[in-house]
């Protein structure tokens, strides 16, 4: 079980689901629905830094590349720029994907 819970999930348009961007599969262009604010003070602290960044609502993200091993860490291309994400903090943000 996560550490984080959603506590309601968004109106998406025309029936899409959202997930969060460690699932999103690669190469996969998603617009950014909703980044969770956890209750833990230290994710707290991590999602602002990750809203700060630009992973805002409607903003469009995929992810280009998966490190080895574990799988970690994840490329995600936001704009013009390509950040190295871990798994954990990339689950806060939740995306639909197009």
């Amino acid at each position: 079980m996560a550490r984080h819970q959603i506590a309601t999930l968004p109106v998406l348009m025309k029936g899409a689901t959202a997930i969060q961007l460690n699932e999103l599969p690669m190469e996969t262009w998603a617009r950014v629905v909703e980044v969770i604010v956890p209750t833990d003070s230290v994710d707290r602290e991590l999602v602002l830094r990750l809203v700060e960044l630009g992973f805002v609502p409607d903003e469009r993200v995929r992810i280009v590349a998966v490190g080895a091993p574990g799988r970690e860490p994840l490329a995600v291309r936001l704009g013009g720029t390509t950040f190295a994400l871990r798994r954990h903090e990339a689950s806060f943000i939740l995306v639909s994907p197009q």
